[in-house]
């Protein structure tokens, strides 16, 4: 069994160590895997109160496509870890909503070979002493391939949400399109968030762009809603799922509907 993460670790630096130190001991690693030859879904209900602590491998073919979203909703500990691999020409999008637990951690690790694409909408939504967070490496290993991150979260209570972030392109990539977005909504004075987003790059012809912007609801919009008869609360809520929409980009309307029916009653807890 390997030691538990601590501070000196670049990846853990604002996870909840003490509560990921006070299961520790019990942790049992489960890995799986996933193959994906022409298309496939990857969907994810992470629930219970049982600590989540998978490693799992998808690997999707040359010119295959993988759909999918995962839900990390579990009352207990998250610490799941996917690591993809798209061939060449394969495409894969994934939406993410993180909700759950003292401890609420999603990591990805991506590796693209030639002209693969590969898609993230990540919501983050923290209330009450929560953690929630994103570690994303995404590896442009072969040339002419394209990623885009969105990520939105929104902290209310004292919770924390944090996005850590790396783009990292081989000497091999020539003719990478990356692009990171990260920003953060603070509901409450007492929450935080945190960002690291991050660019490694060997190659000299790229398309490579980050960004990162935490604030707090715009009170001038907030002053505008109230003023044309929409209540204080209901104006927050739909100022913040706005908020949220970039990340849901792309989906088709079955599940963007379920989606937001769950986000709502989120935001609702979290106000």
């Amino acid at each position: 069994m390997s030691l538990a993460p601590t501070r000196k670790d670049e990846a853990w630096r604002w996870s909840n160590l003490k509560a990921l130190a006070a299961a520790w001991p019990d942790a049992q690693v489960r890995s799986r895997s996933l193959a994906i030859a022409a298309t496939g879904r990857l969907d994810e209900p992470l629930t219970g109160d049982a600590w989540i602590n998978d490693d799992m491998t998808v690997s999707v073919a040359a010119g295959g496509r993988l759909d999918g979203v995962i839900r990390a909703g579990a009352a207990g500990l998250t610490t799941m870890l996917y690591r993809i691999t798209l061939e060449a020409g394969a495409a894969a999008h994934l939406v993410i909503l993180s909700h759950g637990g003292s401890l609420g951690r999603i990591a990805l690790d991506v590796t693209l070979h030639d002209g693969a694409d590969f898609q993230l909408g990540a919501i983050l939504i923290g209330q009450g002493e929560q953690t929630i967070e994103l570690v994303t490496t995404v590896r442009h290993v072969g040339p002419g391939a394209t990623s885009r991150q969105i990520v939105r979260a929104v902290a209310g209570g004292t919770a924390t949400t944090s996005y850590l972030g790396q783009v990292a392109v081989a000497r091999a990539g020539q003719k990478t399109d990356a692009s990171q977005s990260f920003k953060a909504l603070l509901l409450n004075r007492g929450a935080t968030a945190n960002a690291k987003p991050e660019l490694e790059i060997f190659a000299d012809d790229v398309k490579c762009a980050h960004g990162a912007a935490i604030g707090e609801i715009d009170k001038q919009a907030l002053f505008y809603l109230n003023s044309r008869g929409v209540p204080p609360a209901q104006a927050r809520a739909l100022l913040t799922r706005a908020f949220l929409s970039d990340a849901l980009a792309g989906l088709d309307e079955v599940t963007t509907v379920a989606l937001d029916t769950e986000i709502t009653a989120l935001l609702g807890q979290a106000a």
